[in-house]
């Protein structure tokens, strides 16, 4: 990815020098608008979207500049950000690449699995002088990770339909961090194999061969009414809520994430 004279970071790897103590910061990720608060740099923060929303109630005095996709251009560009903080999978390229002609530096995210944050943690560190900060959410992740793995260790696996959308009904692949976050605490994703990274489902079809349906609370946002019409539907197939923040967020939720996780698949085993 590249456009105009910006210098792209990966989120994957090595940071490529470190920013000045002035850093301007305009991030485009909700979870890791909470990471960049997490790491003490709230007060560089210039710019973030409607859904950056944690922590609460200190982001209020943070500009939106729009949605993860529909971002306004304009107002990100007055904000005069020196850094600006994607994803591959929130943000649209044509987005970021227009950004690109008046942000000096974008660093591109793109975590697949919940240990890639701590390559998360340690480029953000690294670009903006917070190692320390960024050393302790690695020690803390590694023990979370540890603990919910050992916490559901005796539990048998089982196989589950996680819904992220309705009308259509959507899932997610094997090769999304949401599965791969929800695998080690024994939860595997289905369908096992599909073409999309989020796949439109049959919802009857793929219930049946799994053993419990998931229903996230984002970006859908089912709540107990449809675990009730659910549960009916499906004959009692078990259907559950889960906060789709702590499968899904990357960043210091993703710590909070397995603590949640392993408590709740213990609960239901």
């Amino acid at each position: 990815m590249s456009a105009g004279t910006a210098t792209f970071i990966d989120a994957i790897g090595v940071a490529h020098g470190r920013a000045a103590p002035d850093a301007r910061i305009a991030c485009l990720v909700p979870s890791i608008t909470e990471l960049v608060w997490e790491l003490g740099l709230g007060p560089q923060l210039v710019a973030r979207t409607g859904f950056c929303i944690h922590p609460r109630p200190q982001l209020d005095a943070v500009p939106k500049v729009g949605g993860t996709k529909d971002v306004n251009l304009a107002r990100l560009r007055e904000l005069a950000p020196t850094h600006l903080i994607v994803n591959i999978d929130e943000n649209d390229r044509p987005v970021v690449e227009a950004a690109a002609q008046f942000v000096p530096h974008v660093i591109v995210t793109h975590p697949k699995a919940p240990e890639d944050n701590l390559d998360l943690y340690r480029l953000l560190g690294g670009v903006f002088g917070r190692q320390e900060k960024a050393e302790a959410l690695c020690a803390a992740l590694v023990d979370a990770t540890a603990s919910a793995r050992t916490a559901c260790a005796g539990l048998p696996r089982e196989r589950v339909l996680y819904l992220i959308w309705k009308d259509p009904w959507m899932s997610v692949a094997r090769d999304t961090y949401v599965s791969r976050t929800l695998a080690a605490v024994g939860w595997d994703t289905m369908p096992d194999e599909c073409e999309r990274r989020y796949p439109v489902v049959d919802l009857e079809r793929e219930a049946a061969g799994v053993d419990r349906v998931l229903l996230s609370t984002e970006p859908y946002s089912f709540g107990q009414p449809h675990v009730a019409q659910l549960g009916q539907l499906l004959a009692g197939k078990p259907v559950t809520l889960i906060d789709g923040e702590m499968t899904s967020w990357y960043g210091p939720r993703a710590i909070e994430g397995f603590s949640y996780l392993a408590a709740l698949r213990t609960s239901l085993a």
